[in-house]
C-alpha cells in the first residue's frame, strides 16, 4: 500500500488555520506555550474554582437559615425586580440557568413560603413570581453574610484594584454569554 503524500487544499488550510490560531493564542498570553498549556493559567479552572470556593463557602455560612446559595440568588433577583415580579422564563435568563432547574427551585421556594407564582395578567401560559415576607426576612439575613463573605474574598486585592478587577470579572461574564449566541 502506498500512501499518498500530498494534501489537500482542506487540509493545508485546516493546518494553516490550527497553526495562526495557536500562534496567535500564544502571543495574546505573551508565552511561546499554546493557551491551555499545562503550567499555564487556564480561565475555566480558575473561575471554577473560585464560583466552588465561594459557593461552598456561602452555602456553610447561611445554612442555618434553610436556604442555598441559588434560592438566596433568586430572592436578590424578585427584591431588584418591579413590583408585577418577573416571569419564570425571566428568572430563567436572569440566573443563567434552564427552565426544568427554576421551576424546581421555585417549587421547593414555594413550598417553604418564600414565593408565590400568580398568573400571568396577558400571558396565560405564564407566571409572574412574587416575594413573601418570610422570602424577604430570609433575603435580608443571607445578604448580610453575603455581603461579610464578599468583602471578605476581596480583602486579598488592594482595595484600589477591586472595582476593575469586578469591572473585567464582569465583561468576562458577558463575553462567555456572548459565546453562547455564536454557537
Amino acid at each position: 500500500m502506498v500512501l499518498d503524500k500530498t494534501l489537500s487544499c482542506e487540509q493545508i488550510i485546516l493546518t494553516r488555520t490550527i497553526f495562526d490560531c495557536t500562534s496567535y493564542t500564544m502571543a495574546k498570553s505573551g508565552s511561546n506555550k499554546p493557551i491551555d498549556a499545562p503550567h499555564q493559567r487556564r480561565l475555566p479552572p480558575l473561575l471554577r474554582q473560585a464560583w466552588y470556593g465561594l459557593n461552598q463557602s456561602f452555602r456553610r455560612r447561611i445554612a442555618h437559615l434553610n436556604v442555598t446559595p441559588d434560592q438566596f440568588t433568586l430572592l436578590r433577583w424578585l427584591v431588584e425586580s418591579d413590583a408585577k415580579g418577573p416571569t419564570q422564563r425571566e428568572l430563567t435568563t436572569m440566573m443563567a440557568s434552564d427552565a426544568n432547574t427554576i421551576a424546581s427551585l421555585l417549587s421547593r421556594m414555594e413550598r417553604d413560603g418564600f414565593i408565590t407564582r400568580v398568573p400571568h395578567e396577558s400571558d396565560k401560559r405564564a407566571n409572574r413570581v412574587k416575594l413573601q415576607a418570610s422570602g424577604k426576612r430570609v433575603y435580608q439575613k443571607a445578604r448580610k453574610i453575603a455581603i461579610e463573605l464578599q468583602s471578605e474574598v476581596l480583602e486579598i486585592l488592594p482595595a484600589s484594584q477591586r472595582d476593575k478587577f469586578l469591572k473585567q470579572l464582569e465583561i468576562v461574564a458577558e463575553a462567555c454569554r456572548d459565546s453562547l449566541s455564536e454557537e
